[in-house]
């Protein structure tokens, strides 16, 4: 049974209107509603009004004694300036304990300036203040105001700038320079304030899938959109009836080991954000759970013959390809149309080279926050480095994660060099680097011959010994980089780079694939015979 909800007002004394003098009196009759009884009514007024809202609290405790009156003092030198207004009532907003599980919020505009009407208007429509509006009238009655702001463009844009900080926030504080990335970083940021539908986020390894549900977490939790926790759950690390269990909770005695309830981490989710990284990892029969729980907010514990309900917001994240997976059998073609109404791919840092810069700075600042010590980089040595790592000799096959522990190596070292980082520290860690990644992908004399291997394997001696040299150089490069992909779409935008960007449709993946078709082999073909 759905719990009853206890109703909160908020709203400015009305310094003329409440006066016990008046017939009319707005805020005392909102709190004369047959249909709408309030449990707690907070008042906004300035200290010296305090004598008009004492008289106005009494009569309220006439008509409705089970009503809690609490005056909120502001102090505000001018009603009619609209900044300084509006910066009250917004860190009202933000200091105020909501709390939108227990309680809801009815907005009272009929009182106070019109500043202060407009300024509570903006701050419910943009959801700082989760509530919704009411207005009484000189007859007595009492409406529910529900207006789309998005019709308002002049309005709207007031939201600019908040809207730019949450882009901001998003990105981690980072100023990326990468006009695609910036793009869909804004999408994301409109998407997290208006939709609660599952969002799908796609990337390579190291991307930073992780780090921006984080941060879609944490702006909605910041604009009272969600109330509960942030889980985050690893899909490669459970498995079978533990998958059951760690999903969607077990009762006692439901198998071997189950010596107490659990809930779950969808039941912990509630009000709240589940992520689900490599969701690709999970088994068919958690696939079927999690459908029914996403679309109907229930689901049976394992063992239980009674639901159980969890209303969360599902961020599903994935370096595989949920479309391939699907044609294979192993991914549910209906869980997949569930979970990808939003959906949004991380590129890789080899394709964001302009954002290199911005990343390094980032990372020292994170190591001064961890460590408390301030690192810089000599201007040689910052050439150096971002030299190097924009070159083709920067693999980055760990993206960012590759990028972050290179500057914290340098970082601590640099810690006995007076806090710089040098020359000397920058070609140590290029040469790691090179050496990493040379074991990661194996020598040049080594990956030619499993090249050559896998030319045979793929087209046969006959075949194979009719290419002309030229050709076979190029066949050899894009099967070299289809190894190093998950999915086709990630293979072909490496290989296009260059002329994608001169042609209106950019389905790289669709170009790849009737490349590959002209020597009879498909994207399957490459990863079964490596």
């Amino acid at each position: 049974m759905k719990r009853k909800l206890q109703k909160v007002a908020i709203g400015f004394l009305g310094t003329e209107l409440d006066k016990k003098s008046n017939e009319w009196r707005p805020t005392l009759c909102l709190c004369s509603q047959e249909n709408l009884h309030f449990n707690r009514i907070e008042i906004f007024f300035e200290k010296k009004f305090e004598s008009i809202f004492k008289e106005l609290k009494e009569d309220i405790n006439k008509i409705s004694p089970e009503t809690q009156v609490n005056p909120i003092i502001l102090k505000i030198n001018d009603p009619w300036d609209f900044e300084e207004v509006y910066s009250t009532l917004f860190d009202f907003s933000k200091n105020y304990k909501f709390n939108a599980d227990e309680e809801e919020y009815y907005i009272h505009i009929t009182t106070g300036t019109h500043t202060a009407q407009i300024c509570l208007f903006l701050l419910v429509e943009s959801r700082h203040i989760p509530g919704v509006l009411v207005q009484t009238a000189p007859q007595g009655t009492c409406r529910i105001i529900d207006l789309n702001l998005e019709r308002y463009n002049l309005i709207a844009s007031r939201f600019s700038r908040e809207k730019y900080r949450g882009v901001d926030f998003l990105k981690s504080g980072i100023k990326t320079r990468n006009r695609e990335f910036n793009d869909l970083i804004e999408k994301i940021e409109k998407v997290s304030r208006l939709s609660n539908s599952p969002i799908l986020i796609l990337g390579p390894t190291g991307s930073g899938k992780t780090l921006l549900a984080r941060r879609i977490y944490e702006l909605k939790k910041y604009n009272h959109i969600v109330s509960g926790s942030f889980v985050e759950v690893n899909c490669a690390t459970i498995r079978g009836e533990g998958a059951m269990s760690a999903l969607f909770g077990h009762v006692k005695g439901a198998y071997t080991g189950a010596i107490k309830d659990r809930d779950g981490l969808l039941r912990i989710a509630n009000k709240g954000i589940i992520l689900l990284d490599e969701i690709g990892e999970l088994g068919l029969d958690e696939q079927a759970m999690l459908l029914r729980a996403i679309e109907e907010k229930r689901f049976f514990p394992v063992g239980s013959d009674r639901e159980v309900e969890s209303d969360f917001q599902l961020i599903a994240a994935t370096s595989r390809d949920l479309q391939q997976a699907v044609q294979e059998g192993r991914f549910r073609e209906d869980l997949f149309a569930r979970i990808k109404t939003w959906t949004f791919k991380l590129p890789p840092l080899r394709e964001r080279p302009e954002d290199i810069e911005p990343n390094m700075d980032y990372e020292l600042e994170k190591y001064e926050e961890a460590t408390g010590k301030n690192i810089t980089m000599s201007r040689e040595a910052r050439e150096m480095f971002l030299k190097f790592a924009i070159s083709k000799e920067a693999k980055w096959s760990a993206n960012f994660r590759d990028l972050g522990s290179a500057m914290v190596r340098m970082a601590t070292l640099a810690e006995v060099e007076g806090g710089r980082i040098t020359e000397k520290t920058v070609e140590e860690e290029i040469k790691r680097l090179k050496e990493e990644w040379k074991t990661e992908l194996g020598d040049d004399s080594e990956k030619q011959k499993k090249l050559n291997k896998l030319l045979e394997n793929l087209l046969g001696p006959g075949k194979l010994a009719s290419l002309d040299p030229i050709e076979k150089v190029q066949l050899e490069y894009v099967l070299d980089v289809c190894r190093k992909h998950h999915t086709i779409s990630e293979a072909g935008r490496e290989i296009y780079s260059a002329s994608r960007k001169k042609k209106k449709s950019q389905n790289d993946a669709d170009r790849l694939k009737k490349y590959l078709l002209r020597y009879s082999i498909t994207w399957e073909d490459i990863h079964k015979k490596i």
